[in-house]
């Protein structure tokens, strides 16, 4: 659905005039498809009501039981204005509690919305009334913070417009929701993860595999190499916990079949903002025929890039602009372990299409995600990248985790001008975190301490870690948080040790990514770490409170990868 200005400033008109809390869902409307959520606004604020409950929804050719909002899935496209207060009624009709947690939001710890640790949480039958100001602004989402919910459809758009005019122009936009559906209970995903690790893989290595190595890295590294996955009891093609195998890959809430369309008139600028509301998948986009303009990451606005592709982890967002011509072009968005894919058309004409892009081979880690093993690196190009990670090293790298980690990476390195596993062969530009710059300068401020946190992990129980060391102790305990003074700039280093990608999230508060780019450097809410990775960040720690901490892969964050971050 087009979100046109004009249109949403009318409707809020309309509904402010019919009286908006005596407006009546009709119970027999549960549809998929991002929607507008129906709205009341006055001078100072914005109000919404939301409900959630469970329905029966055709997806693809099967039905499934997602939880909706307002009748929808996905949840419906909740639009915001800086400056202004929000005030959102919540009421649960399921059976089981909920949450909402407000993804990226700038906001009071008691509106967070994280059960147990900034309120209770709606119970069954009941409802909550969040109330905050709004006080920035950007492509932002919400979604439950209860359980495995979320994977259920629990998510929805938000977006925040902006006191001041946008530096870019653009002459429509849309909303791009990515993310992954299955028709298996999330507790059962989780089970077979408990119990196999491998259960969703499809693309182990084979015979022929080792053949085509033997002949093309020879057999003494080939057989090493070998070793060295056995060892770890894992496999170079572990990229990715859950796969196509039982995902159903939707944007928008459609399937690649029902291919959403985008519908533009020839010359226009189109601005698209993609969230990524994955449980657990990270997606590459292109739009072959179309260069990319990277505007904004994490609803801040960046100097724009332009760029054929780009990975956008679980939990981030990036606004994009382009300017197609008299043509249809698809929008696919390709799964980082090539297990599946999702698309949608953008045309100038209804029921245009464009070729759908063939599946790229299995993607593949390599020795760099083993850790300790860069040292082939050249020393140049070792050089420039300690430039973009600048002193960022570890205070001390324990000998062992315990059974926690299944390997400790000694040597972890900064790979923040690489765009990941499957796309280092590429021949167009893919976007990576060293492009990424502020468009407004932040003020430049050294931070008082460092705290470490490694990221540990066993596939083969499916063990998740969070470990913080603050010079002192080293601890993964949840009931120990990790704390701060409240408007002290501290940094955090993460040091990855496990073969998989983790996009870390903060609540509440910002992180300022030390990517080389000084006063420049841009702020996230969601950082990604690839295997054998170090990542540097900054915080401010300037808003009270207990603040979640945690992957967002939601099946790492459920077993053991959240801590809470507590600014006092």
């Amino acid at each position: 659905m087009e979100i046109s200005r004009r249109k949403l400033l009318q409707t809020s008109i309309m509904l402010s005039m019919a009286g908006f809390t005596g407006l009546k869902l009709p119970v027999y409307a549960a549809d998929r498809g991002i929607t507008v959520a129906n709205r009341k606004e006055t001078e100072n604020t914005v109000e919404y009501e939301l409900v959630i409950k469970k329905q029966t929804l055709s997806i693809g050719n099967r039905e499934g039981m997602p939880i909706t909002i307002n009748n929808n899935f996905p949840a419906p496209l909740i639009r915001l204005k800086e400056g202004k207060w929000a005030i959102i009624k919540v009421y649960n009709e399921m059976n089981e509690p909920t949450s909402i947690h407000w993804h990226g939001l700038i906001i009071p710890n008691e509106m967070d919305g994280v059960p147990g640790l900034t309120f209770d949480g709606i119970p069954p039958k009941s409802s909550f009334t969040y109330k905050f100001p709004v006080v920035q602004s950007g492509t932002y989402w919400y979604h439950s913070h209860t359980g495995l919910q979320e994977q259920l459809g629990l998510y929805g758009p938000l977006i925040l417009d902006p006191k001041e005019p946008e530096p870019f122009e653009y002459d429509r936009e849309y909303v791009i929701v990515l993310s992954d559906w299955t028709f298996e209970d999330p507790y059962d995903v989780l089970m077979h993860l408990k119990k196999w690790d491998g259960y969703y893989n499809y693309h182990k290595r084979t015979i022929s595999d080792l053949l085509r190595d033997i002949k093309e890295k020879g057999f003494q590294r080939t057989i090493r190499e070998r070793s060295m996955w056995a060892k770890m009891r894992m496999s170079s093609r572990d990229i990715a916990d859950i796969t196509g195998v039982t995902y159903t890959y939707l944007m928008n809430g459609k399937t690649a079949e029902e291919n959403p369309e985008f519908l533009f008139n020839p010359g226009e600028k189109v601005r698209l903002r993609f969230i990524n509301a994955s449980a657990a998948t990270y997606f590459d986009v292109r739009i072959p025929g179309l260069k990319m303009k990277v505007v904004q990451a994490d609803g801040q606005n960046i100097q724009p890039v332009v760029v054929d592709e780009f990975r956008i982890a679980i939990a981030e967002t990036y606004d994009v602009i382009v300017q197609p011509d008299k043509n249809a072009y698809t929008i696919f968005a390709e799964t980082m372990d090539r297990s599946g894919y999702t698309r949608g058309t953008l045309t100038y004409k209804k029921g245009l299409s464009a070729p759908v892009p063939s599946q790229r081979p299995p993607a593949e880690r390599g020795m760099k995600a083993m850790g300790g093993m860069h040292h082939h690196m050249g020393h140049m190009k070792d050089m420039k990248m300690m430039d973009r990670c600048g002193d960022c090293k570890p205070m001390m790298i324990p000998d062992s985790f315990g059974v926690d980690a299944a390997m400790i990476n000694k040597n972890p390195v900064c790979r923040l001008n690489e765009a990941g596993v499957g796309l280092e062969k590429v021949q167009h530009r893919v976007l990576t975190y060293s492009d990424l710059k502020s468009l407004q300068p932040h003020p430049d401020r050294k931070p008082v301490r460092q705290i470490d946190i490694h990221l540990t992990g066993n596939m083969e129980r499916f063990i998740w870690k969070m470990y913080s060391y603050d010079g002192k102790k080293l601890t993964d305990k949840f009931e120990i948080p990790i704390k701060a003074k409240l408007n002290e700039r501290i940094k955090i280093m993460f040091i990855n040790h496990t073969m998989m990608d983790h996009p870390m999230h903060l609540h509440g508060m910002w992180m300022y990514l030390q990517n080389g780019n000084g006063e420049f450097n841009p702020r996230k809410h969601t950082i990604n770490l690839k295997p054998g990775e170090k990542v540097c960040v900054e915080i401010d720690n300037d808003a009270i409170g207990n603040w979640a901490f945690h992957c967002h892969i939601l099946y790492h964050m459920h077993t053991g990868m959240f801590r809470v971050l507590q600014v006092c």
